[in-house]
């Protein structure tokens, strides 16, 4: 009898659970359709006050009092002489870090389109900390002309890559005036790459059948699940290269001088090998490469940090909550065996 009463317990706390699940779906789902307001803001960041400050530190921490003294008055004399701080040129820094499908991009525009607002072609530049893999083609694509845009408004842009930039990312970085690397950063790959699995040997042998009704002779070349024929092979396949020629096309406008038959084979190099394929301009860090430019020039970093909406905030703790629940459930029914 005890058990029964604590099997019915446990019911209707399953039911409870489910009924409360409802809810916070239902309230995702209103929330979602609700009209979005701002979607995102443009974070400032000083990059030369926040190299002074550390500069300041250091000597505040290793100076005797006379010769701290001595320093700050040497500053503000150097600060009231400095007559053309306001005409000074800026360096707009802008960090990629690219995944697989380059979502990023959606940042990257606000970022870019902040830049040519702001920036004078005369006097300002733009250093992009570039550090991607690759990933699909039409994502990638969408982030090298948003560079473009840079080029295209005759604002220096330099592209800085530490660790790497293949494939997708090195088509990125190829639109740059001028490309730099740390030494051992792995740059190149430019080749194109799709594979799919198919499961249609573990169907039939299961009798399952699968069917897929296409309207085009092309509509679908391989499928997951379908019996592929050479035909949509040799179709998958020139596709395939089509693209690999559209990419080197844009690699060849966007750095003429490169050897494409030596490059473009889709493998990738270190930039020290690399530099002198022509891949990259020169090996330095993008750690130095700014200390360099701030000299002459002011150092902001721009960064679009989107909002996480409702919706997306509630999904998650959802996520957790039925995680932990599902546990706990799944602990009293063990409990509960007779």
């Amino acid at each position: 009898m005890e058990y029964l009463f604590e099997y019915g317990l446990f019911l209707a706390k399953a039911l409870t659970v489910v009924v409360a699940i409802g809810a916070v779906i239902a309230l995702i789902v209103g929330a979602s359709s609700k009209p979005k307001g701002k979607s995102g803001s443009l974070e400032v960041t000083d990059l030369s006050e926040q190299m002074q400050n550390v500069k300041d530190d250091f000597l505040a921490n290793t100076l005797d009092k006379k010769e701290l003294k001595a320093l700050h008055k040497e500053q503000k004399a150097a600060q009231k002489n400095n007559e053309d701080s306001a005409t000074k040129g800026k360096v707009y820094v802008i960090d990629f870090k690219g995944s697989m499908d380059a979502h990023e991009v959606e940042s990257l525009r606000e970022e870019v389109s902040a830049v040519l607002m702001l920036a004078d072609k005369e006097k300002d530049q733009v250093l992009v900390r570039l550090e991607s893999g690759g990933g699909v083609v039409h994502g990638y694509g969408l982030a090298a002309s948003q560079l473009q845009r840079i080029k295209a408004a005759e604002i220096r842009l330099t592209v800085a890559i530490d660790k790497v930039a293949a494939s997708g990312g090195y088509m990125m970085a190829c639109v740059a005036d001028e490309i730099i690397a740390a030494p051992f950063a792995i740059v190149g790959s430019i080749g194109v790459i799709a594979q799919i699995p198919n499961f249609n040997k573990i169907l039939k042998k299961n009798d399952i059948d699968y069917e897929q009704i296409t309207a085009g002779q092309y509509k679908r070349t391989l499928t997951l699940f379908g019996e592929n024929t050479d035909d949509g092979r040799a179709k998958f396949k020139e596709e395939i290269e089509q693209t690999h020629t559209l990419f080197k096309q844009f690699v060849a406008q966007n750095r003429p001088n490169m050897d494409l038959d030596t490059v473009a084979t889709g493998e990738h190099w270190f930039a020290l090998d690399a530099k002198d394929k022509g891949l990259v301009d020169r090996i330095n860090t993008s750690d130095d490469e700014l200390i360099s430019l701030a000299k002459e020039r002011h150092a902001y970093k721009l960064a679009y940090k989107r909002k996480k909406g409702f919706a997306d905030k509630l999904a998650k703790n959802l996520a957790l909550t039925i995680e932990s629940v599902g546990m706990r459930l799944w602990s009293q029914t063990q409990r509960l065996k007779p």
